[in-house]
């Protein structure tokens, strides 16, 4: 038998935390002294005051960890809510970094405000341009809604054409519309430069876009989850140079990698003068 300093010293844990678990009655002493009120402890308790600890450390309440300590919990499933533990933090910790990321960006275009590019954009004409695509459906044009529904389009776009003994003509392009459901989505087109005719056997739309006689062109290094700084420098050029918008912007994919920082885009924005 240990007296409770020992116990606690062998656990590795505090008398006051000891006290506490037998107040209300996760771990009680073997026994207590009737006269002094002294708790000793047996050594075969150490097995449940680490599974208590461990399940506690995975974020279990007190009163959880009691009800599962009842049940005799084993080491199998000690592991396995500890790897399931593991992969929700780690989701946690990347969410968390991602939003990070995007207040960086906007305190990148905060500090840009103002700031009109004085080169790095050109006008250029836009030729029509065939293209094998996939839609979706995003919430919202913010990162964090059109990365999840993109990135899987272009997964099972490339697929569909492999199957479909189709190479790309050129580069991949992004471009997104306003649902026509008026509810504030937004349409997202994940599309590939083909030079085929139209099948709905594929699996794929294939899509003419029209030319553009004039659009404003900007090229973006980086992950496109990083690109508003980018892109507000681009309106900002727009307005300064007397142009107006003119149908949806497209995003061309330059050079890609498996390392997002890499990626090279030109996002190109037709315009039309302010005239008309």
């Amino acid at each position: 038998m240990f007296s409770i300093g020992e116990f606690a010293q062998h656990g590795r844990v505090s008398v006051r935390m000891l006290r506490h678990y037998d107040a209300i009655g996760v771990l009680r002493p073997a026994c207590v002294d009737p006269v002094t009120g002294y708790r000793s402890y047996q050594v075969s308790q150490l097995a449940d005051l680490n599974r208590l600890i461990a399940l506690k450390e995975l974020g279990f309440t007190l009163q959880q960890v009691q009800a599962i300590l009842a049940e005799q919990v084993g080491v199998a499933e000690l592991r396995g809510m500890l790897r399931l533990r593991r992969a929700e933090i780690k989701a946690r910790i990347e969410d968390e970094m991602t939003r990070l990321a995007r207040v960086e960006a906007r305190l990148a275009t905060i500090e840009d405000e103002g700031r009109v590019p004085t080169d790095g954009v050109v006008i250029k004409r836009l030729p029509p341009v065939r293209v094998a695509e996939l839609t979706g459906t995003a919430k919202g044009y913010e990162p964090e809604c059109i990365t999840p529904v993109i990135q899987p389009l272009y997964c099972e776009l490339w697929q569909r054409m492999a199957s479909a003994d189709i190479a790309p003509s050129g580069p991949a392009l992004a471009y997104y519309e306003d649902s026509p459901a008026g509810d504030g989505t937004i349409v997202v087109h994940a599309a590939v430069q083909v030079a085929v005719a139209p099948d709905e056997d594929r699996g794929f739309a294939v899509v003419d876009l029209p030319q553009a006689d004039s659009a404003a062109a900007i090229i973006h290094h980086g992950s496109m989850d990083d690109v508003l700084p980018t892109v507000q420098a681009l309106a900002r050029w727009i307005d300064a140079n007397g142009y107006c918008t003119a149908g949806f912007a497209r995003e061309v994919t330059l050079e890609w990698s498996t390392d997002r920082d890499q990626w090279v885009t030109e996002l190109q924005q037709p315009v039309s003068t302010s005239g008309g």
